[in-house]
């Protein structure tokens, strides 16, 4: 089993890189193999809403999105990290998630996804909150742990002198595990998932 946990910040090794590692080695003391996706610096453009990813399968802009859904086929698990900017989520990570999710929302269906913030100070809640909402609509069961998912600190050395963010980090990793296996006993079992037809209205008739 495999978790992909991806880091929504422009500093490759900073606060939230912190608060995704400690999550990292939790899930491999539970001998679940982990990659942590950095989403770079390079600008991520928004989607435009072409609809050109429904007749190809991917989006297309051919950049570090494309580069993420090739891996995501192959994890059981999600974990999407960001700072916080102006108590929302990193630009580059909204971005990057709703072209993630328009164009191969597929490969999410009914995996396990948890969202990490890092703040120095405020705004975790909103942002923990926004990013919720692509796990939500994509039938992921979301992952929790004994406080919201966020870390403190302006450094990552403060962040590693967060103990209880850091405790959360870690029980998020013993649950994310947890759950991970439960759906594979599941499918031992022969369990399987009741889809039914999907109804799309708007609010003008």
């Amino acid at each position: 089993m495999k978790v992909l946990l991806v880091n929504g910040s422009p500093h490759k090794k900073g606060c939230t890189y912190t608060a995704l590692s400690e999550i990292a080695k939790t899930l491999n003391e539970n001998d679940i193999e982990t990659e942590i996706f950095w989403i770079g610096t390079k600008a991520i453009g928004g989607c435009i809403a072409c609809g050109r990813c429904r007749k190809i399968g991917k989006c297309t802009f051919d950049d570090v999105v494309n580069e993420f859904t090739d891996k995501a086929g192959e994890a059981d698990g999600f974990i999407f990290g960001s700072p916080v900017y102006y108590a929302a989520a990193s630009g580059q990570i909204t971005s990057f998630l709703d072209r993630v999710f328009y164009s191969n929302g597929g490969l999410f269906t009914r995996k396990p996804g948890a969202v990490v913030c890092s703040a120095r100070r405020g705004g975790t809640t909103a942002t923990y909150d926004q990013l919720n909402k692509y796990l939500g609509i994509t039938q992921m069961p979301i992952i929790s742990s004994t406080y919201w998912n966020m870390v403190h600190g302006n450094t990552p050395e403060e962040v590693l002198q967060d103990e209880e963010g850091l405790c959360t980090m870690r029980q998020l990793g013993h649950n994310m595990a947890f759950f991970l296996r439960c759906i594979e006993v599941g499918k031992n079992e022969g369990i399987k998932p009741t889809d039914i037809p999907k109804v799309k209205t708007n609010f003008i008739r």
